[in-house]
């Protein structure tokens, strides 16, 4: 999925390094960059 900028992000939970489970909604008030890097299109 491709944001436009200045849209708003889909809510999603992911896990963190720890495995520790982590919302967008834990956010929701704050300003926020998402950054998103796909393994599978990584080298190596």
């Amino acid at each position: 999925m491709l944001l436009e900028p200045g849209s708003k992000a889909p809510a999603f939970t992911l896990p963190d390094t720890d495995g520790n489970e982590v919302s967008l909604s834990d956010y929701a008030g704050s300003k926020l960059i998402l950054w998103f890097f796909p393994k599978a299109g990584t080298s190596g």
